[in-house]
């Protein structure tokens, strides 16, 4: 008290001092007293007001206690008078057990006087039942069988109360009502056979469907009711709980496999189109099945059956396991793109799952995939190595096609702009564009995949056609009058090549999301430009084995007396030309450059051989003059070849007094300037 007294005093010295700090303060000395007078009287006040709070509460506490410990004396009295008067009963409660027995045998005789009609007539009521089930009247049969099952289950109720160890009388009982069991199976068998046929039924007789469900709905009750009176006395009938709404939708979950399962009318050695036909005859059935659900059938059924996604599911899991079996066959290559089309495009396109008539009742895009996706990873692998065989086989074939062509007596065709060709490339990237088409149809990762496959592919077959084109020239070398075409279908390769180079731009155009130039690319642009390359050499080679005689007569003693080789040559290779006008561009540009250049060799040739030497100058000047004409002729000549537009810087022979040994002037070669 004293720390807190001297803790107040030094507080209030402080507040003291704190209001007196000037001296114009002192003239409120007064004032400050009055104001820190009411604030006391202020505090004073709600102190107080909270201690008579405290007091009043603690009275009032008192005053329920002294009430409890009185009811507490009541209640406590009570009890003992309750005990003693308990005590005091027992012996009457003793002499009241035949009373109790009484009640009981008095039940028992009450419920079997209550059922005693029902007893009596237990094989008439059987056998109406029986005809009642015969004649479909399913409902009244079933009124007629609760009739049967409620009396015996009264019976053997209170005979399991009265002494539930008593196997005897509940034998008995179960014997005198057996046919009652072999009823309710009789009318289970007719109500499942009509489930079995509801997509029928729903549409010729709906009230016999609605009889059904109403039956069903009657027995779970009665199955709930008789599990609940288990739970309270232990005691349940024969044949309860007999579940049939499980059992209801077992039968329609069978049905719809059936159903499904049921669709396969042909086989692979009937028709080779099965699969096709099996797919489309299920999208049809699951469709019209869906609809009917949706328009007659939920009308059967209570609403918190859910039944319209009730069936979505299992049509949805039927069809799974459907196409599951079918992708573990041995399918072929079309097979698998059959079924991958219609699993990963038509069946949740609007043409099946996705319906209009079926999108406000379902959300196609909860439902989980047809195939797992490792399923679907072996089918496409599956598919790719047959494709590579048989791609392999196809590119085979059609080169085997070709070759015969080149034997023929008669010309290659011509396209429209005139230009030789044969149909190896139509037929080659028909094949590319059949399989491209198929594999867009399933994936578009699956699509490149195939389109990388079949270009590389291409570049195999390419490497084999450069192959037997070396090969052809080879064999017409042995022989040159066979094959009697073989230059018609030499350009024919070469303007193939040009062909394929169009043709593999025009499909990844088409097909490829990617229009970057990949390695497999830059390969098969590579063959192709060297099997052309080769074809115009071979050609070329054509030209001048007959040429042959006549080059090695330039620059010769003969040359110079007047010989008409120049005038042959130029005759042979105009006469050439004419077919070589066949080939398409560049090829055609770069036989002619390279034909020129050819000439200009065995001019060089023909002087570094030193195949004349000139006696004096006039025959250094007449020989320079003819190597002049003969320059101007060959000028002539190869400016017309490249008339189709080519730079003709090529096609001139540019002369320069190149002097040599013998005094002669050079052709030169064309100008190293000229991309060509």
């Amino acid at each position: 008290m004293e720390e807190t007294s001297r803790e107040a005093v030094a507080t209030a010295v402080q507040r003291v001092a704190g209001m007196l700090q000037r001296s114009d303060q002192l003239d409120k000395v007064e004032q400050y007293r009055r104001r820190e007078a009411r604030k006391k009287a202020s505090v004073e006040a709600r102190l107080k007001a909270a201690i008579q709070s405290q007091l009043d509460g603690v009275r009032t506490g008192l005053t329920q206690l002294h009430s409890a410990l009185l009811d507490v004396k009541d209640i406590q009295g009570s009890l003992a008078d309750v005990s003693k008067d308990w005590r005091q009963s027992i012996n009457t409660i003793e002499n009241l057990k035949d009373v109790k027995d009484a009640v009981v045998q008095h039940s028992q005789l009450a419920s079997a006087v209550e059922n005693l009609k029902n007893i009596f007539s237990v094989p008439q009521i059987v056998s109406g039942t029986k005809l009642l089930i015969e004649q479909a009247d399913l409902l009244q049969a079933h009124r007629k069988l609760m009739e049967l099952e409620c009396s015996r289950d009264d019976l053997m109720y209170e005979q399991y109360r009265m002494d539930s160890k008593n196997t005897s009388d509940m034998n008995l009982i179960s014997i005198y009502f057996e046919d009652v069991q072999e009823l309710s199976d009789e009318l289970a068998k007719q109500l499942w056979m009509v489930l079995q046929r509801a997509m029928v039924t729903v549409r010729r007789d709906p009230t016999m469907l609605v009889s059904v469900v109403r039956i069903i709905e009657r027995e779970e009750k009665i199955d709930r009711r008789m599990v609940d009176r288990k739970k309270q006395t232990g005691f349940i009938p024969p044949g309860r709980p007999k579940r049939w709404k499980d059992k209801m939708f077992q039968v329609l979950e069978g049905t719809v496999s059936t159903r499904i399962e049921g669709t396969q009318s042909v086989t692979r050695e009937a028709d080779k189109m099965w699969l096709v036909r099996l797919l489309e005859i299920t999208r049809k059935y699951v469709l019209d099945d869906l609809i009917i659900v949706k328009n007659l059938m939920v009308q059967c059924f209570p609403l918190h059956y859910n039944t319209f996604n009730r069936f979505f599911s299992l049509y949805h899991n039927a069809v799974s396991t459907r196409v599951t079996e079918l992708a573990a066959e041995d399918l072929e290559a079309n097979e698998i793109v059959s079924m991958l089309t219609w699993v990963l495009n038509t069946y949740k396109s609007t043409e099946m799952m996705g319906h209009p008539e079926l999108l406000s009742e379902c959300d196609i895009n909860q439902l989980e995939p047809l195939l797992p996706p490792d399923v679907v990873n072996d089918l496409l692998s599956k598919y790719v190595q047959t494709f590579t065989s048989n791609i392999t086989g196809w590119l085979r074939k059609a080169l085997e096609t070709d070759k015969k062509d080149w034997q023929k007596e008669t010309e290659p065709e011509a396209d429209q702009d005139g230009y030789y060709q044969t149909t190896l490339p139509a037929i080659v990237f028909q094949m590319f564009e059949q399989n491209l088409q198929v594999a867009a149809q399933i994936d578009g990762d699956f699509k490149e995949q195939v389109l990388k496959l079949c270009l590389k592919q291409m570049n195999t077959f390419l490497i084999r056609y450069r192959e037997e084109a070396v090969t052809y020239k080879e064999e017409h070398l042995r022989d040159r009058q066979l094959p009697q075409c073989y230059v018609q279908y030499m350009i024919a390769i070469i303007n193939n090549c040009q062909t394929f180079k169009e043709s593999i731009n025009s499909l990844k155009r088409k097909y490829s999301q990617s229009l970057e130039p990949t390695d497999s690319d830059a390969a098969i642009e590579r063959t192709l430009n060297e099997v052309a390359k080769e074809g115009c050499q071979f050609l070329l080679d054509e030209v001048f084995l007959d040429l042959e005689h006549h080059l090695t007569e330039l620059l010769t003693r003969k040359w110079v007396t007047g010989s008409h080789a120049v005038d042959t040559i130029c005759v042979t290779v105009e006469d050439y030309f004419n077919d070589f006008n066949k080939i398409k561009k560049p090829f055609n540009q770069e036989m002619t450059s390279e034909a020129l250049r050819r000439v200009v060799v065995e001019y060089i040739k023909a002087v570094m051989q030193k195949r004349i030497t000139f006696k004096n100058a006039d025959e250094r000047r007449e020989g320079a003059d003819r190597m002049i004409k003969e320059a101007e002729q060959f000028k002539f000549l190869f400016r017309r070849l490249a008339a189709d537009g080519k730079c003709l810087c090529c096609s001139s022979v540019t002369l320069h007094r190149v002097k040599t040994q013998t005094g002669s002037v050079v052709p030169s070669l064309p100008s190293p300037k000229c991309s060509s």
